[in-house]
């Protein structure tokens, strides 16, 4: 017996292509594409900017509490990061200011 083993998935059609989908799930690409400001997300540029530029956590909090993450779910943390830094920064200041005055 001599088998003919094929390196081709399908013999004859090399031409024809098939696009994969998912059907449960039709958005499967569409996060595919890197995150803005280096590939790390806005919130999470925000967090490392913000230890130099403090109101930058202020301005990624704005945008995790008018729900920026909608767009791309994948800023949910770094959005949520910043939001967290610039409560601890306001307690910190808030603090320092009452220690100072009395």
């Amino acid at each position: 017996m001599d088998w003919k083993h094929s390196t081709e998935p399908v013999e004859g059609r090399n031409d024809e292509y098939t696009l994969i989908r998912d059907a449960e799930d039709p958005l499967l690409g569409m996060y595919d594409k890197p995150l803005p400001c280096f590939g790390c997300g806005i919130g999470w540029f925000s967090l490392l900017l913000g230890f130099v530029f403090p109101f930058m956590w202020y301005y990624a909090t704005i945008l995790y509490f008018r729900s920026y993450y909608h767009r791309d779910p994948r800023e949910r943390a770094g959005l949520a990061a910043s939001a967290i830094a610039a409560m601890i920064c306001t307690i910190a200041v808030i603090i320092t200011i009452v220690v100072l005055i009395f």
